[in-house]
């Protein structure tokens, strides 16, 4: 193991590793907004917004993000639209998170009993104050396990954001072993600082659930 090696390209590393935070984080935010429309719209049935949802996230789950990357970076031009591979990024892990949140909320709204809608709805409260106090808290508490293995999923998944050029920790590490062979050295630092990333989203993940439970949601 040449250290010297390591900490010399230990900055290069850490750019990396912001940019792929940054690309990850707003993915995974953009996925959460989409998958909980999606998850809305299924759980109050309503009709051709329902299939289209379900198309969508048929489509998304059933396609690599390598592929979605590939339409979005290389294909759009072709029709004239421009693109950045940053933007291609975060709207490819949108795209392919949003069926996986939306499913993981589906499963959290339809945990929640009808006769708890039913209550609020007969005590006064309209459709919009009903989802709001009663039904998406307990959805959510519900949905936390699902929801944070997503994160992580789609947060793995940027290692093929080297596909289309942008200097994430993947594609830093293919460039310095294709440069000096130093194959252990930049593999070692690439694991590092992977499970810098997601470490620490697991741990927030296992403690966001205990909290929920034991402030009495989900149980």
């Amino acid at each position: 193991m040449n250290w010297e090696f390591m900490a010399e390209y230990l900055p290069l590393y850490q750019k990396a590793a912001w940019l792929t935070l940054r690309i990850g984080a707003a993915g995974v935010a953009g996925a959460f907004v989409v998958g909980l429309i999606c998850a809305v719209i299924q759980y109050e049935k309503i009709l051709i917004l329902r299939r289209i949802a379900a198309v969508y996230i048929e489509l998304s789950r059933n396609t690599p993000l390598l592929v979605q990357l590939f339409f979005l970076y290389y294909g759009l031009p072709k029709i004239g639209i421009s693109t950045d591979a940053a933007a291609c990024g975060v709207a490819g892990l949108t795209f392919l998170g949003g069926s996986y949140m939306a499913e993981a909320l589906r499963s959290g709204f339809e945990a929640v009993s009808r006769v708890q809608t039913e209550s609020a709805l007969s005590l006064g409260m309209d459709k919009r104050q009903t989802m709001q106090y009663v039904v998406l808290p307990q959805a959510f508490s519900t949905s936390v396990p699902a929801i944070m293995a997503n994160v992580i999923f789609l947060l793995k998944e940027t290692s093929v954001f080297s596909a289309i050029s942008i200097m994430d920790l993947m594609f830093t590490a293919k460039d310095l072993i294709g440069l000096y062979y130093k194959t252990t050295e930049s593999l070692f630092l690439l694991v590092v600082f992977y499970l810098f990333i997601l470490l620490p989203v697991s741990l927030l993940g296992s403690l966001l659930e205990r909290r929920l439970r034991y402030a009495g949601f989900g149980a």
